[in-house]
């Protein structure tokens, strides 16, 4: 990861850049489905986007949700297992970026969901009865029958030697607070994994935190009466090209 013009260090990137995407994460409608690092995108001066909402749902979608999102490396313990899933699949995916960006490697690299699961356990352990008691009978099956796995604890998993010296200028950005937000983002067990709003406080990222932005109101109200309109594709392109051609004429008025 390059350094900012500014002269914020690699370390200051990292956690910048997580940061934003758990801002990001306050303002949307509802949750990504679908981090992973080709869908965050970041500019030569660290500022950051999230992109391609294809997946997407919002807060308020209480219908079935399909069990085929996420990149498989990045997916949620509870996505692999065909549980009942919620917001913080994103937290998980936005963990298992960052131990990229940490590491220099995908984390968890299974070749298909079984292997998916077993690449998680490897590294992380088996999880504990009250995990595996939600489980539907055939998967809490298979995933009892699997051989206990204690699991490689993070101070070996993330060790210091992926990470740039600790930093002289912020003093809570060190390898022991960045460590311990790892290890709650990339929890197993869905109940125990950490919120955005804790993510943002947490001492690796609260740097940036700023809470007349994250707990001020929204720039807009969505308007989402749209979607539920039957359009032709040309229709939908019309209506994409107007609202880039008004936020052009608004950012010019600024």
């Amino acid at each position: 990861m390059p350094s900012d013009p500014n002269g914020i260090g690699p370390r200051e990137n990292i956690k910048s850049n997580v940061s934003n995407v758990m801002w990001d994460q306050t303002f949307t409608l509802g949750w990504s489905r679908d981090f992973k690092p080709t869908n965050v995108v970041v500019d030569r001066r660290c500022t950051l986007k999230i992109s391609d909402f294809g997946l997407a749902r919002s807060r308020g979608y209480n219908h079935n949700m399909t069990l085929y999102v996420v990149t498989r490396y990045n997916r949620s313990p509870e996505v692999v297992l065909g549980m009942r899933y919620g917001p913080n699949v994103d937290i998980r995916s936005v963990g298992c970026i960052m131990g990229e960006v940490v590491r220099g490697r995908v984390v968890f690299c299974g070749t298909d969901h079984i292997d998916q699961w077993n690449k998680i356990t490897e590294l992380l352990g088996t999880p504990s009865k009250e995990f595996t008691d939600r489980l539907q009978s055939a998967v809490r099956d298979f995933v009892t029958s699997r051989p206990h796995r204690k699991g490689i604890p993070f101070d070996r998993l993330f060790s210091d030697d992926y990470f740039p010296p600790d930093s002289q200028q912020y003093e809570q950005l060190n390898s022991l607070n960045a460590r311990d937000l790892l290890s709650k983002m990339l929890v197993i067990d869905p109940r125990h994994r950490m919120t955005v709003d804790e993510d943002l406080k947490h001492p690796h990222l609260n740097l940036w935190f700023k809470d007349d932005e994250i707990n001020g109101p929204p720039p807009a109200t969505y308007d989402g009466s749209t979607e539920a309109d039957e359009l032709t594709v040309q229709q939908w392109k019309q209506l994409i090209y107007n609202e880039v051609k008004d936020y052009e004429a608004k950012s010019c008025v600024r």
